[in-house]
């Protein structure tokens, strides 16, 4: 059998390894888009901060790690799926050809239509190369501007503050990670780096990036009216799925690549995963794309087995984020905004940065979301995937939301 793999991030590798235990005989081959070892974008951060060095990226450490199980390894952007000749177009090399193929080129970052936003000195903090250019400007001192606090931007916060740099955050939305929290938890998010001495502006665009009239070569406009003297500008505005390449495949795509729940597209034999994938929703049962690394994985793995023949339905993706900004954790799980006439419980500690939110549908606990309590994260996980019923539990969380450990012993208990 012959597998091809296009993307060798976290889901092309664990779908390469797993085929190799599965297909001791098979052919191989994983495509990555960039001159790079496969390497993590969540290890980018720790690069920055010097942490670890480029090897300390890569997802696999040895030299012959691919050569040892056999998995050809092609450095070459895909242009194009030709599903009826069964062949993968390189934008150099002679096409692939393929049995069976899985599509894990992951997402990609959105370019706002911004004036400017293609000037020396505004980058993405998405590839390796990026992590470089970044590193390069962000000194100690620095002027830097960072346009969006969603997770992906809250992540490189982190490591541009321990860098020294002179930080202003950018962020649409009212609150920080507006996608993982709620406006009283984004707030004290808000105010916590505020305190470290971050100058965070919220409900506001950046308008205009132009150059720099000073000592500082970028100035950014704000739909504010105010402008900030910048020496490095950092988007971080989101993500897509990285499908472009595949107009014309007959490949079904939405917001991502429709999968069904065994990893596999609408044309047999082609199958995708992580990012790019559209799958199963735990929380909702509905399909949608999981932008998160622990989904990429499982989605390699479920995608790899039955790729190879064994039957391995995939039973959805629980919506989960854990965040660390400045020594804050924050945590958000499943449908932590509430479910249409569901109930919630809450509690907040202002002064203590110390939030939890917990959603109701009926007694059993769907979503949750805490900000500096970390104790309760495994339980509220647990809580949701095994969709527990809390009986008389719920009204205990619903008087004190800090009490899951005792509520979920109970109920367990109750149910035994």
């Amino acid at each position: 059998m012959a597998y091809v793999i296009i993307g060798a991030g976290p889901a092309g590798v664990v779908a390469a390894e797993t085929l190799r235990k599965a297909d001791p005989e098979g052919k191989i081959i994983l495509i990555g888009g960039e001159s790079e070892p496969p390497y993590s974008r969540m290890a980018l951060p720790y690069y920055l901060i010097k942490r670890v060095g480029e090897d300390g990226t890569h997802l696999r450490h040895g030299k012959s790690h691919f050569k040892d199980l056999k998995i050809e390894i092609i450095q070459s952007l895909v242009t194009q799926i030709d599903t009826k000749g069964r062949n993968v177009i390189l934008e150099k090399g002679k096409p692939v050809a393929f049995e069976k193929l899985l599509i894990a080129t992951g997402a990609h970052p959105l370019n706002p239509p911004i004036p400017g936003i293609d000037l020396n000195g505004v980058h993405h903090c998405w590839t390796l190369e990026d992590g470089r250019n970044i590193a390069k400007g962000a000194k100690k001192g620095a002027k830097v501007v960072l346009m969006g606090a969603g997770f992906i931007g809250c992540i490189i916060l982190e490591s541009l503050v321990k860098n020294g740099v002179d930080l202003s955050v950018v962020e649409m939305g009212d609150r920080m990670v507006p996608r993982m929290m709620n406006e009283t938890a984004g707030n004290l998010l808000k105010t916590w780096c505020v305190n470290k001495g971050i100058k965070v502006h919220t409900s506001a665009k950046i308008t205009k990036i132009e150059t720099g009239t000073g000592k500082h070569p970028l100035l950014v406009h704000l739909s504010s009216k105010e402008k900030l003297d910048a020496d490095l500008v950092i988007s971080a505005a989101g993500v897509a799925p990285y499908i472009d390449f595949l107009k014309g495949s007959g490949v079904e795509t939405d917001d991502g690549i429709l999968v069904n729940d065994w990893m596999a597209t609408n044309i047999e034999g082609i199958y995708a995963a992580g990012d790019v994938a559209q799958g199963r929703d735990f929380s909702t049962g509905e399909y949608s794309v999981h932008a998160i690394q622990p989904t990429a994985v499982e989605h390699g793995r479920i995608a790899a087995l039955n790729m190879a023949g064994q039957d391995t339905p995939y039973h959805g993706s629980l919506n989960m984020n854990v965040l660390d900004t400045m020594g804050l954790i924050s945590s958000s799980f499943g449908q932590w905004m509430g479910v249409k006439k569901g109930t919630q419980a809450e509690l907040c500690d202002e002064a203590n940065f110390k939030y939890i939110n917990l959603q109701f549908d009926g007694d059993v606990l769907v979503g949750a979301s805490t900000l500096g309590l970390t104790e309760h994260v495994g339980i509220l996980r647990g809580l949701i995937e095994t969709r527990l019923p809390l009986g008389r539990w719920k009204d205990v969380l619903c008087d004190n939301p800090t009490r899951v450990m005792e509520a979920y012993i109970g109920a367990t208990r109750s149910i035994g």
